[in-house]
């Protein structure tokens, strides 16, 4: 004889209570990506101001290495640009070249175009990455848009260069690497921090 199963369509408020538990659950899962998004630029200044990767002062730094620095002639590596935003619609933002082959040692510029699509005036603040993990020590940016917020008009549209350098330490067995940037709408931090 088969025994009933317990099915929450039988019971309406088994059905209410599971409904609201999952409520709950996506609510709580939203408010985090949230608070995670809110707090991604702060994280990453602590993270640069402990690892020495990304801070103002490395960029007086890097400038001053890449005239210490002889350029290999003889290698190649590519270089390969990419840009990302947390949320669509509100920004376009991406590189103007998706790659480029650069010798090591040798000072590169390569521009990435930002347009304030929100409907209002915005500050905005690109987070970078490097990849493989490996080569983020051998690869330094002497200019970059990425270090401070950037302040953009209703509508604004704008070149952001980045100047960087491959240094020619970098292993034989790299020949290729990524630098990537998120790019976050930052004005609603900014806003918090002024009051």
């Amino acid at each position: 004889m088969d025994t009933p199963h317990n099915n929450p369509q039988d019971n309406p408020q088994d059905t209410a209570r599971a409904n609201t538990r999952l409520t709950l659950k996506l609510l709580g899962f939203a408010l985090g990506a949230f608070g995670f998004g809110f707090a991604l630029v702060p994280l990453y200044e602590v993270l640069c101001e402990v690892t020495g990767f990304g801070n103002k002062k490395d960029l007086v730094e890097a400038a001053d290495v890449q005239q210490q620095l002889t350029p290999d002639d003889s290698r190649l590596v590519t270089v390969e640009f990419v840009a990302d935003l947390p949320s669509v619609g509100s920004w376009e933002f991406r590189p103007k070249i998706a790659e480029m082959k650069v010798h090591p040692g040798r000072l590169y510029q390569v521009d990435y175009v930002a347009h304030n699509l929100t409907g209002r005036d915005t500050v905005a603040q690109a987070i970078p990455a490097v990849a493989p993990g490996l080569a983020t020590a051998f690869f330094r940016k002497t200019e970059c848009f990425c270090f401070v917020p950037q302040n953009f008009a209703k509508g604004e549209e704008r070149v952001m260069p980045v100047r960087f350098v491959v240094d020619p330490n970098l292993p034989k067995s790299l020949d290729r690497i990524t630098l990537s940037y998120v790019f976050y709408d930052n004005s609603t931090r900014v806003a918090a921090l002024k009051d």
